[in-house]
């Protein structure tokens, strides 16, 4: 399996986080709010639309809303790739942490 760039890992930790609430808006509120991570909304749609093409996400109609004119929201879900794909990152990530752990801190 190839490995998620750190904007991928976020915007999917985002959309498992927000599960039934996962959407453009909230996705990129909740990436700068608990990632602190600053995302346009362009990089945000590209990204997503990655990963709706690698099959780790689903994505899914909502019903239009006054407010937005009209217009339904585009509700993100996470598929089964999509979720081994983050076990993944969190293991590989895992891995690091503890080497450079080792080189910081138990060379000292």
């Amino acid at each position: 399996m190839k490995e998620l760039t750190s904007n991928e890992t976020a915007i999917l930790v985002a959309v498992l986080t927000l599960d039934k609430e996962a959407y453009g808006v909230a996705i990129k509120d909740y990436i700068s709010k608990f990632i602190h991570k600053k995302m346009s909304y362009g990089t945000l749609y590209s990204y997503l639309d990655q990963l709706f093409r690698k099959g780790f996400l689903t994505k899914a109609l909502g019903d239009p809303v006054s407010e937005r004119g009209g217009r339904a929201k585009i509700y993100y879900r996470l598929t089964k790739e999509g979720l081994a794909a983050l076990k993944s990152a969190y293991e590989h990530q895992k891995l690091i942490s503890k080497k450079l752990s080792e080189v910081l801190f138990d060379k000292a």
